[in-house]
């Protein structure tokens, strides 16, 4: 994908008009506040090569909006209403993410009416419009310490137009949408049903997801608690596995299209055999298939440990005919439901080692729940605080359809459309998955390597 300037340019609502309320707050402390210039802009790309290539001049290289307070607003924060939805799975740190937007909004802003819409979208539909929540500092002053979302979640595609008239009813001036690649295509949907009646509603989404596949950011929130926590998933496995005849330890953690948690907790861990992830594919069978690979380990070592992403090795339903394990069809969001492939592995597994006299002892687990339940660890609770911040200044600088997210270390504004543009996957010949592979002493394909097609690669 080849990205050009306006493509990165943000939607603003129009003329900032207002004097911030930082500069009062802030000169009460004797310091200076600091306020992002209009023009300060981060680099999409940072290479040397991509300098030279292009020959561009400075004020048309690829860059994105910094983020941060500037010293006019759209809005005046007194007339302010604003509104907050938490969309699609769970993942640490949203609590930590809805307690940093309120208490930015009333302390900083003086806004003084914030509402929480229930359940994810669904709230902003027709029938549930009225089943908010007010948001104070004193409601949210410790929900960080827990995992989950006190507005409740959820999936499915609400019309653009029910929810736009929720808003208008519900006199809300801004809205931050916390939500994964879900809620960022229903956030530009509502951002474009707004623009189409002329309102001066600003949208802002805080791009989450646990997979830490979404692009245009350099990880996502949540997604280092994520794999610390299974981290300890597989650590116990490795423990079973070793202490069993034949143990095999099967981990199946997050990852539909990008194995980027199965990868970095296999490293943390540095107790896998065999990591497995949907940007690799995979045969079962052969002499130099999965099967056999697994046999070898458990030959030589007595045991072996697999840590397996859920989305890898979908191809194998249609190709063998394993309609059983099958998912089909789709969830309310729109996700093709995956095959169970940790039930496909398991079964196989031990059909295999049984055949050959080697009749294993099965240590299988999918702890998915108990790790995108879990409270933010201390990494993503500041970072999800720093998201928050960003999230209300934009909002109150008048930007709209757009995403908050740190690039190049830097947090920018990010216009909505690209949020869903494209995915995040690890890399095969990148950097990540050789260490994959230096940890594990995989080989770096099991059996032929299929075409992968044109994958978008981020390490």
């Amino acid at each position: 994908m080849t990205l050009h300037l306006d493509d990165l340019r943000v939607r603003r609502l129009g003329e900032c008009r207002y004097d911030s309320p930082f500069s009062e707050v802030l000169s009460t402390k004797q310091t200076s506040p600091h306020y992002v210039a209009e023009g300060d802009r981060v680099l999409l790309e940072d290479t040397v090569s991509m300098l030279t290539e292009h020959s561009l001049p400075p004020d048309r290289v690829p860059s994105f909006e910094a983020a941060g307070p500037r010293r006019k607003i759209y809005f005046d924060p007194a007339n302010v209403t604003a509104g907050i939805v938490t969309c699609g799975g769970l993942c640490p740190g949203l609590n930590n993410v809805i307690r940093g937007l309120v208490q930015e909004l009333s302390v900083h802003y003086k806004v003084k009416r914030i509402l929480g819409f229930r359940n994810g979208l669904k709230g902003l539909t027709a029938e549930h419009r009225n089943d908010t929540i007010e948001l104070t500092p004193d409601r949210v002053r410790d929900i960080h310490n827990a995992g989950g979302t006190i507005l409740g979640s959820s999936r499915g595609g609400q019309d653009a137009d029910e929810m736009v008239d929720s808003l208008v009813m519900r006199g809300v001036d801004i809205l931050f949408v916390i939500g994964g690649d879900g809620g960022m295509r229903a956030a530009t949907f509502l951002s474009k049903a707004i623009r189409m009646r002329g309102l001066d509603i600003a949208v802002i989404g805080v791009p989450k997801t646990i997979d830490n596949d979404l692009p245009f950011t350099d990880q996502s929130f949540g997604f280092q608690s994520a794999f610390a926590r299974a981290t300890d998933f597989i650590s116990s496995v490795s423990v079973e596995a070793a202490a069993s005849p034949n143990g095999v330890g099967i981990v199946k953690l997050m990852g539909r299209h990008s194995g980027f948690i199965a990868s970095y907790a296999a490293l943390a861990a540095n107790s896998a055999d065999i990591v497995l992830i949907p940007e690799i594919p995979f045969a079962l069978g052969g002499a130099d298939g999965l099967l056999a690979h697994v046999e070898q380990h458990v030959r030589s070592k007595g045991f072996v440990v697999i840590v397996l992403a859920e989305g890898a090795g979908q191809d194998l339903f249609e190709k063998h005919g394993l309609h059983q394990y099958n998912g089909r069809g789709t969830d309310a969001s729109g996700n093709v439901k995956l095959g169970n492939i940790g039930e496909l592995l398991k079964e196989s597994i031990t059909a295999h080692l049984t055949a050959v006299g080697l009749a294993p002892s099965m240590r299988y687990i999918d702890p998915s729940y108990a790790i995108r339940s879990v409270a933010a660890n201390a990494y993503d609770s500041v970072y999800c605080l720093r998201l928050a911040h960003a999230a209300v200044h934009a909002a109150m600088s008048g930007r709209t359809e757009a995403a908050v997210a740190r690039w190049r270390r830097r947090f920018v504004h990010v216009p909505l459309s690209l949020m869903t543009s494209r995915r995040n996957q690890v890399d095969p010949d990148g950097d990540l998955w050789m260490s994959v592979l230096e940890t594990t002493c995989q080989p770096a394909r099991f059996g032929p390597a299929p075409d992968r097609g044109e994958l978008h690669r981020v390490s």
